[in-house]
């Protein structure tokens, strides 16, 4: 499990593919992040959990299935790219941020960028299927970061839904954040209550 408060970012290395496998293979260099984390250990690549299969220093591996390759913008990636991340949560360590788990719903695009002075509002695409799952100051992650929505698409805008979050200027300098710009692509997790909440409505709510 995460929480959405991003930790530092690191650097891609060196992307392989096996298409035969479906499968790609991320070197990472991540300084700060490395440290116990051992072989098996979850890391948060954009908010992607990813695990580590080999370590080398500040650097690791990571193999990324298909499924995650077509489901997040983790096939997009290119050498020398930042990214965001974030160590799993300890045992009764603070949750400054919200529950996350690195399980990418979806990709949303960036169609607004406004700067407000002190903060900038961002507003961001999302699917017909993820849109119900959102609300005005709840939570969301995008590309790993721990947002609170201010203000989310009509419930009847079929095909063009929307989230917007603001952005104050230390998450902006210290997240990729900061060089988003419009028509880039995030990875949205939604929140996980609210599947769990849509999906007991699918079976007809809670029984006793």
């Amino acid at each position: 499990m995460f929480t959405g408060i991003v930790t530092g970012q690191g650097i891609i290395e060196d992307i392989s593919t096996d298409p035969e496998q479906d499968l790609a293979v991320l070197t990472l260099r991540a300084p700060g992040h490395t440290e116990n984390l051992g072989l098996g250990g979850s890391l948060a690549v954009n908010g992607v959990c990813l695990t580590a299969t080999e370590l080398h220093g500040d650097t690791l591996k990571v193999d990324v299935m298909g499924e995650t390759l077509r489901r997040t913008t983790t096939g997009s990636l290119v050498t020398g790219q930042r990214v965001n991340l974030e160590r799993c949560t300890q045992a009764g360590a603070r949750l400054d941020g919200h529950v996350v788990q690195g399980h990418v719903d979806t990709v949303g695009v960036v169609l607004e960028r406004i700067d407000n002075g002190q903060w900038t509002t961002f507003r961001i695409s999302i699917d017909d299927q993820y849109a119900p799952l959102t609300a005005e100051k709840g939570s969301i992650a995008l590309d790993g970061i721990s947002l609170t929505i201010t203000a989310v698409s009509p419930a009847n805008n079929a095909g063009s839904h929307w989230v917007e979050v603001g952005i104050i200027p230390i998450t902006l300098a210290e997240t990729t954040m900061g060089t988003r710009q419009i028509g880039d692509k995030l990875n949205i997790e939604v929140d996980v209550l609210a599947k769990y909440v849509a999906r007991l409505n699918e079976f007809g709510g809670a029984r006793s």
